[in-house]
């Protein structure tokens, strides 16, 4: 894999024009950027002569980023700068790169978000308004990807949905000559699409990918197992982000290999004496954007507990997500998912509804729709109530509903309501 790291000397060199940096420049030293920071003053504070001849001529575009619990932010790049990113990692990945060479279809399950952006973008270049229901050529990115779903809460696909979507996958496979076709997914849609079948007795009828891509947000270890189970290819996280694209890419036995061409990564505590890193990444992989310095939002783990990035063992979720505990220290989701995991493999969705510092309640569905064991529900009170101080309450729901964004949030404090509630 081509994973060149640059140095900070040779990325200040190439930034000396932007506005944003003059300061920094002029200082020699440069601060962390937050995302406030960027949206101060935007487009100008990022305007140069050759960024205002890449809007006029389509070059560069405006996009805004992905959001679960935090705010969308406005950002510039290149059109298809992240799928780009996406292409280029799967056309070299040690793993799957033959699904690529051997021309196979992308079928992405993911967000509606997602879908409704590609009709929006199809709509715009027939000169129409995009239908309340494309039709699957209407939502084709390329000649290589299209988009499957069409409702904001997974859980809620109707048998319709489900038949509709095995119809397309289908229609998609059959046309490959090897009848091999690759899976893009938000793992949380993929496992509730494969339950839909299962529970509708349609799961023979699965089209089986060849191989299979989750890349939209955190990934619990008993959704990944469920997966597995039912899947036999291999299934590779990436991690990135819109501004950056992928810096990660995960083998088919979970390790994470770094993708760093035209980046340099630091790890800083997110409090003193944690390892738990925030992420703070300077690229110049988009060439009108680039940052230097940027906290990135998200959290990772080393093998050792050190900061060294190309130790990273896993991403722990959100920074912002991080539930920072009465008695000292934090509790990110990835901690939080090694409890439940560790208790049962039975848990699906769960989400940490915290009432007060010390009380929680700790809402879950089952792959079988049933509670779980009393000995599970106490090993989790227990759990929770050692190292983090909570008096935690399990609550069995059949449905936890999805958040706007089509993401889920692991953690809600009820003081604040994010409206990401019990249904």
């Amino acid at each position: 894999m081509n994973a060149r790291r640059q140095t900070l000397v040779e990325m200040i060199d190439q930034v000396r024009d932007i506005p944003i940096y003059h300061q920094s420049i002029e200082q020699g030293f440069f601060p962390i950027l937050e995302k406030p920071e960027i949206a101060r003053g935007f487009p100008d504070n990022w305007m140069t002569p050759r960024l205002a001849e890449a809007l006029k001529i389509g070059e560069a575009e405006f996009v805004l980023s992905t959001g679960t619990n935090h705010a969308r932010m406005q950002i510039i790049r290149p059109p298809f700068f992240l799928l780009k990113s996406y292409y280029q990692l799967w056309s070299e990945h040690p793993d799957i790169a033959v699904t690529w060479q051997q021309n196979c279809q992308r079928v992405s399950i993911t967000t509606v978000l997602a879908t409704e952006h590609v009709a929006r973008l199809n709509a715009r270049k027939r000169g129409t308004e995009p239908r309340a229901l494309p039709s699957l050529e209407e939502r084709r990115l390329d000649s290589r990807t299209l988009y499957l779903n069409l409702r904001l809460d997974p859980a809620l696909w109707e048998r319709d949905d489900v038949e509709r979507m095995l119809d397309e996958m289908t229609v998609v496979q059959r046309e490959h000559p090897l009848g091999a076709y690759h899976l893009d997914c938000d793992s949380y849609h993929l496992a509730h699409l494969v339950r839909k079948t299962l529970d509708q007795g349609s799961w023979q009828r699965f089209p089986k990918p060849a191989s299979i891509i989750h890349a939209y947000e955190y990934t619990p270890k008993n959704v990944q197992r469920f997966l597995q189970q039912h899947f036999d290819c291999p299934i590779i996280d990436l991690f990135g982000s819109t501004e950056l694209g992928y810096l990660y890419y995960s083998d088919r036995h979970g390790r994470y290999w770094p993708y760093l061409d035209k980046m340099h990564l630091e790890l800083i505590p997110v409090e003193e004496g944690s390892t738990i890193y925030s992420i703070i990444v300077s690229s110049l992989r988009n060439p009108y954007m680039p940052l230097i310095r940027y906290r990135s939002g998200d959290c990772a783990e080393t093998v050792d507990g050190s900061p060294d990035p190309l130790r990273i063992r896993r991403f722990c979720g959100r920074e912002r997500e991080l539930l920072r505990l009465e008695h000292g220290g934090v509790l990110s989701q990835a901690a939080l998912d090694d409890w439940i995991s560790d208790a049962t493999p039975s848990i699906f969705l769960y989400q940490l509804h915290l009432k007060t510092p010390r009380q929680a309640r700790l809402l879950y569905t089952t792959f079988d729709n049933r509670p779980v064991d009393p000995t599970v529900a106490r090993e989790l009170r227990q759990r929770s109530l050692e190292v983090a101080g909570l008096e935690c309450v399990l609550e069995h729901r059949e449905h936890i509903a999805i958040g706007k964004s089509g993401k889920y949030a692991w953690l809600v404090r009820e003081s604040e309501m994010t409206g990401q509630g019990d249904a």
